[in-house]
C-alpha cells in the first residue's frame, strides 16, 4: 500500500490557453491560489507594411558569430559528426526534423535539430558548450548590456513578411536575438538572474515553432502532421528529453540524480492522455482522481510525491524551462528528496510524477 503524501508539490502551468494559474498544498492541506493572466501566441495575418499602428520598430541585426554551436547551423549532418561525433541516439520532433541528442555528461547535454541531413535547430544547456557569443550561466545583465533586444522580431523568406511580437514576460525569460541569419532564444533562469539555456534556430523551423506572436503576411509555414505512430514516437522522445534535462538540471545544482520510474511514468501519461482528452488542465481527474489515487491505482510505493503539469508548450526543453521559472515547479524540479521521476507526454500535454521511494 502507498503511504500518505508527506509533502505535495501541485502547481498549475502558468501557459495554458489565456489563464494559468498556480496551486500550491502543503502538509497541513492548507490551499494557496495564486492566479495569474498569461497571453498564450496568437497567430494573425494581415498585411504587414500596411499596419502603422503596429510597424515594426528599425531592424538591428549582429553579426553572425565567428565560433561556436551556432555556426553549425546550415552545415550537413557528416559536418555535425566530424564536429561532434555520432550522437547518443537520434529523437522525434513535432516540426520534421531529428533531434540528434548528445547526452554523454550532463555540463555538455546538447540537442541539434536535423532536416533532409541539413542542420536547422540547436539546443544547448549543458554548462561547458560553446554558445558563443553567450555562455551559459551568464548574467542577464550582460546580456542586455551587450545585445540589442526588440520587442519584434522582423523577418523576409521566400517572397513572405512574418513579425514576432514579444510581450513583457518573453523579453525578461526568453527574449530573442538575431545574429546574421541565424535567431538566438535565450532562456532565462529568473530566480539566478542567468542563462540557462540557449536554442539557435533558422528562419523556417523559427516559422514553423512560433515561440511568440505571429504575424504574418503571405503563406504560413506549417509542420507536417505526423502520423498515429510517428505521433507516439514524438511523445515517447520528448519524455526522454525531459527526464534528461530535469536531471541535467539538478546536478547543475549539485542534486542527484533521479532514476526512470516505469510505473509512475505510465500513471504521468494516462494524466496527460486524460488532460486532453477531456480538455481538462487539472491535477484532479474527473475520472482517475489527484496525484495519490493515480499512484496508488499504478501500484506504485512512495513515502512523498509531487507532480508538475504543463500544456502547448514548444516542446520538451521549452517545457522543462517554463517550469524552472516557477516557484512551485522548481522546487518540485530540485527537490533533494525525490528519487525518481516518471513523464508522462500526450500530444502538447505534459506532466512530471516525482516520487521519494521508500528505503528499504
Amino acid at each position: 500500500m502507498p503511504l500518505r503524501i508527506l509533502s505535495k508539490i501541485l502547481i498549475l502551468s502558468a501557459v495554458f490557453l489565456t489563464i494559468g494559474f498556480y496551486v500550491s498544498i502543503n502538509e497541513n492541506n492548507d490551499d494557496t491560489i495564486l492566479i495569474k493572466e498569461n497571453n498564450t501566441s496568437e497567430v494573425k495575418e494581415q498585411n504587414i507594411s500596411q499596419n502603422p499602428v503596429n510597424k515594426p520598430s528599425k531592424k538591428i541585426i549582429s553579426e553572425k558569430p565567428k565560433e561556436g554551436l551556432a555556426l553549425l547551423i546550415g552545415k550537413n549532418e557528416e559536418d555535425l559528426e566530424k564536429e561532434l561525433g555520432r550522437p547518443l541516439r537520434i529523437d522525434e520532433s513535432m516540426y520534421g526534423y531529428q533531434w540528434y541528442i548528445y547526452n554523454q555528461n550532463s555540463k555538455g547535454y546538447l540537442q541539434v535539430g536535423v532536416e533532409n541531413k541539413r542542420i536547422v535547430t540547436i539546443f544547448a544547456i549543458g554548462q561547458n558548450l560553446d554558445v558563443a557569443p553567450f555562455e551559459i550561466g551568464q548574467p542577464v545583465e550582460e546580456i542586455f548590456n551587450t545585445h540589442y533586444i526588440d520587442t519584434n522580431v522582423n523577418l523576409e523568406f521566400k517572397g513572405n513578411s512574418y513579425r514576432f511580437e514579444l510581450n513583457d514576460t518573453d523579453l525578461n525569460l526568453r527574449p530573442m536575438v538575431q545574429l546574421g541569419d541565424i535567431f538566438v532564444q535565450l532562456y532565462i533562469d529568473k530566480f539566478t538572474g542567468n542563462l540557462s539555456s540557449v536554442r539557435f534556430l533558422d528562419a523556417s523551423t523559427l516559422i514553423k515553432q512560433r515561440p511568440y506572436e505571429l504575424v504574418y503576411n503571405g503563406v504560413l509555414i506549417q509542420a507536417p502532421e505526423p502520423s498515429e505512430e510517428r505521433q507516439r514516437k514524438i511523445e515517447e522522445d520528448t519524455e526522454q528529453q525531459i527526464f534528461d534535462i530535469t536531471n541535467v538540471l539538478r546536478e547543475r545544482n549539485k542534486l542527484k540524480v533521479l532514476k526512470w520510474d516505469e510505473n509512475t511514468a505510465k500513471a504521468a501519461f494516462q494524466h496527460s492522455k486524460d488532460m486532453s482528452e477531456n480538455n481538462d488542465f487539472s491535477h484532479t481527474s474527473k475520472k482517475f482522481g489527484d496525484l495519490e489515487k493515480r499512484l496508488k491505482t499504478a501500484e506504485v510505493v512512495y513515502k512523498s510525491a509531487g507532480e508538475n503539469i504543463a500544456a502547448n508548450y514548444t516542446d520538451g526543453p521549452a517545457v522543462v524551462e517554463g517550469w524552472l521559472n516557477s516557484k512551485g515547479h522548481r522546487e518540485a524540479l530540485l527537490n533533494k528528496d525525490y528519487s525518481h521521476l516518471g513523464v508522462g507526454v500526450y500530444e502538447k500535454y505534459y506532466t512530471q510524477n516525482f516520487i521519494q521511494k521508500i528505503e528499504q
